[in-house]
């Protein structure tokens, strides 16, 4: 809900500005959203989930997000942490991918880049050969990721190629990945996928399966069927990404499902590069209301000048949402209807 009638005058002036700044310094990033969600985002005072996306690609710059974007510092994150949730070995890392040791590329590895996503090869038995996974991955340490749709974190990672172990995942009986939407330490949602079979599943924070589909999969016979064994990997997922998460505004946390247990997997902070949707509004509803902008980075930083600001601006406009939103919960429930909308979403 907009809060302009509740904020000063001097308040709707500078936030008006930062809109009008930001857009016109972000021009293609603009029309990306426009094209891609069929609106004009406000990126100074956002409101919708995708407009926090975007504000948080170019406004809150947030130094761990660079740790938790490079894979290989991630993983040194979740392991100080979560120190007793298994992590996928890395096996050698480097910037020469000629310098790759060759009886490791004679098993079954993956060999990944930290700098990017979905830049994975999976080697079987040696294929595929040396010469190409070089090939392949010279031409990914080359690439500047995140620059197409403004992702800020990925910029300042130094490139380097890793080979990881690959895990024996349980595709195809139980699931391949369980991704925990995290909001200041509340769980909007849980993502369920099957890559193996193409098949995925939404739960709440309760691990009760939601209504909806997402758009990987988004054919009604693409449900995950439940399993006790997946809901007990859902709710382990549920208990530890909390911790990992922090108390970061928002971020997804990923887990591999493997035969012998859990293992922590990547850090999302710009879920489907800000443009994540669900055919079942309620999931963004609750991810927007669980998001609290009060709890990221730049707001809760000091700042100076111009930055200042637009930093009392939006902190004033957060607060009023804040009062309009605590004037229509009912005063008898606050926390029961949080968790019930969940329950029931």
């Amino acid at each position: 809900m907009t809060a302009n009638a509740d904020v000063s005058r001097g308040t709707r002036i500078v936030l008006a500005v930062a809109r009008a700044w930001l857009t016109l310094r972000h021009p293609f990033l603009i029309l990306r959203f426009v094209r891609r969600l069929g609106y004009l985002p406000n990126p100074a005072a956002p409101e919708t989930y995708h407009e926090r996306m975007l504000w948080r690609k170019i406004v809150d710059h947030n130094p761990l997000f660079v740790t938790l974007t490079d894979k290989l510092a991630a993983k040194d994150y979740i392991r100080g942490v979560s120190p007793d949730l298994k992590l996928p070995a890395t096996l050698w890392s480097g910037s020469d991918p000629a310098a790759i040791p060759r009886d490791l590329l004679a098993g079954d590895v993956v060999v990944k880049v930290n700098h990017g996503c979905d830049m994975n090869i999976f080697v079987s038995d040696g294929r595929p050969d040396r010469a190409a996974i070089i090939h392949r991955t010279s031409r990914w340490l080359k690439r500047r990721f995140g620059v197409r749709n403004g992702e800020w974190s990925y910029l300042p990672i130094v490139p380097a190629v890793f080979v990881e172990e690959r895990l024996a995942l349980c595709g195809g009986t139980v699931a391949t990945d369980i991704k925990v939407h995290v909001c200041g330490g509340i769980i909007s949602h849980v993502w369920v996928e099957d890559t193996q079979a193409d098949r995925s599943l939404l739960f709440d924070r309760n691990a009760m399966p939601l209504p909806g589909r997402d758009p990987d999969y988004p054919r009604e016979d693409q449900a995950l069927p439940v399993s006790e064994q997946l809901l007990a990997y859902v709710r382990e997922a549920i208990s530890l990404a909390p911790r990992i998460a922090g108390d970061l505004d928002y971020i997804r946390v990923d887990f591999l499902v493997a035969e012998d247990g859990l293992y922590g997997g990547e850090i999302a902070v710009y879920t489907a590069a800000g443009y994540a949707t669900w055919t079942n509004p309620a999931i963004t509803k609750e991810i927007e209301r669980c998001w609290q902008l009060g709890q990221s980075a730049f707001v809760r930083r000091q700042h100076r000048g111009v930055a200042h600001l637009y930093a009392e601006a939006l902190r004033a406009s957060i607060q009023s949402v804040a009062r309009i939103d605590a004037g229509l919960r009912p005063d008898n429930q606050p926390e029961v209807a949080l968790v019930n909308r969940g329950a029931s979403l």
